[in-house]
């Protein structure tokens, strides 16, 4: 069973909230079309599932996610925008579907934490239709960016990663994307960069504001203190590192993110 560094603490699926196909999955939607059936692996609370089902309506859409945790939620905002969506708790080693089911299965900030990311791919390639698209987007912890500079920051950077390590995932996904994709036997592949700028006010305070809550109320949190990487005081500075970027008047932060559309064979 893989550990999700993050969990789904309030100030994660604060973060999650955000997330739009247009914020998130542009690269993918030029290729998306009313009709299409598409699988969302790795939903969570449901935001982008629901805007990737309005472009492909009527087709088939399913959202899965490793938890029940944030599906209710998923399902709620199904129902409220009127959106024809099926959300299960699924496997992304051994999905339930059958082979060749979908016309796109897509998968967002998924692979970065899986320990087997390759065998995750060709489960993928199984529930996806010959001609089908794969389309899968990444983080890059090592290209992130930020100003001002704050050592605080620097060590918060260096503990994720850690973290994440300890957990069996990988936090510079993004440049590894065409290499795992490689592996897994598909060759067929789009590989582009897209990126995340909070810089503005209101977005310095909603992601500082999340990431210090992440920092002392989240698994990452109670993950850095079990495996004896930080202290709750160490935390507890990071958290007040992240409100002040948040509140610097020129403060701004870049999120490099590697993508990829594979076409199935």
């Amino acid at each position: 069973m893989d550990t999700y560094t993050h969990g789904h603490a309030e100030a994660v699926l604060q973060s999650h909230r955000w997330r739009t196909a247009a914020n998130s999955a542009a690269y993918l939607l030029p290729s998306l079309r009313p009709g299409l059936d598409l699988l969302d692996v790795g939903c969570g609370p449901g935001t982008i599932t629901v805007d990737l089902a309005a472009l492909v309506a009527p087709g088939r859409v399913l959202g899965v996610d490793m938890t029940d945790a944030p599906l209710a939620e998923a399902r709620d905002l199904a129902e409220r925008t009127g959106a024809s969506v099926v959300f299960e708790v699924g496997d992304v080693y051994a999905l339930a579907e059958d082979d060749d089911s979908f016309d796109v299965v897509h998968a967002h900030q998924v692979l970065q934490h899986l320990a087997d990311p390759v065998a995750a791919l060709r489960e993928m390639a199984r529930v996806c239709r010959p001609g089908g698209l794969i389309a899968v987007r990444d983080v890059d912890y090592a290209a992130l960016g930020w100003f001002p500079a704050d050592p605080v920051l620097d060590g918060w950077l260096d503990l994720y990663r850690q973290v994440h390590r300890r957990n069996g995932g990988e936090p510079d996904a993004g440049r590894r994307l065409l290499a795992w994709a490689h592996e897994a036997g598909l060759r067929d592949v789009v590989p582009t960069t897209g990126s995340w700028c909070f810089a503005t006010p209101a977005d310095r305070q909603w992601w500082g504001g999340s990431w210090a809550g992440r920092a002392t109320t989240s698994s990452f949190a109670e993950q850095a203190v079990a495996y004896g990487l930080a202290t709750t005081d160490d935390l507890a500075e990071i958290a007040a590192a992240w409100l002040r970027w948040a509140a610097a008047d020129d403060g701004w932060l870049g999120m490099l993110h590697g993508e990829l559309l594979i076409r199935v064979p």
